[in-house]
């Protein structure tokens, strides 16, 4: 069995990284402890994470929607039944329908087992969800994150995680992808739950416009 974060020992472990960490410590002084943000193991929450891949999240929440009302009840067989034509009309591009559908068929067909995830180590899950078409490691962290509650991981391809270490930390913002990691390093076996308090520190205390005015993003796919 695996050990994964709950409503019973989030709290403690948050406070666990803030006792080794002072950055930490200071978002939650300053911010209070992070929601504790999950979602549930299901077809329609991984065709959400796949909306949500490069765009705004109220973009990709809009297209969910849409696709919600279009389907009455978001499942594999509904959508395969949807066209091209509708897929647009609900917000969702032709590439990331293409995604959808696939997902879709791989659940019909049997491939692919989302409640069976739930056993299986971190990086067998990463390498089931990642062997399909669309579905990248960003996709993979999210899911082991909100889904799993897996409790050690850090979505390096993840902006605003990104951005806001470097602001805790104050790192340089052209930081390379190596130097990031080994910044996050320390937390382990937390990863998680310090990424938690790093969205947490970037939505409660949203970056001034000058802190974006050195080439400082780092180049990103999320996939």
């Amino acid at each position: 069995m695996f050990e994964t974060f709950t409503d019973q020992n989030f709290h403690s472990f948050c406070d666990k990284l803030a006792e080794n960490d002072e950055d930490l410590l200071a978002i939650i002084q300053q911010h209070g402890y992070p929601p504790m943000w999950t979602r549930p193991n299901s077809f329609e929450t991984l065709v959400h994470i796949i909306l949500e891949q490069q765009v705004s999240l109220a973009s990709a929440l809009a297209a969910l929607r849409k696709l919600q009302e279009e389907t009455g009840e978001l499942t594999p067989e509904k959508i395969l039944e949807l066209s091209d034509v509708t897929m647009r009309a609900c917000y969702v591009s032709r590439q990331k329908a293409g995604y959808v559908r696939n997902l879709a068929q791989a659940i019909v067909n049997g491939e692919l087992d989302l409640p069976g995830m739930v056993n299986m180590p971190d990086e067998q899950v990463r390498a089931r969800l990642t062997a399909m078409k669309g579905i990248g490691n960003w996709t993979a962290d999210v899911y082991l994150m909100f889904v799993l509650q897996r409790l050690d991981i850090f979505p390096i391809g993840d902006l605003a995680a990104v951005n806001a270490l470097k602001r805790a930390k104050r790192l340089s913002w052209e930081s390379s992808r190596e130097a990031l990691l080994a910044a996050a390093e320390p937390w382990k076996p937390y990863r998680s739950i310090a990424t938690m308090l790093l969205w947490h520190h970037y939505l409660s205390a949203p970056f001034r416009s000058s802190e974006y005015s050195k080439r400082q993003e780092i180049k990103v796919t999320n996939g």
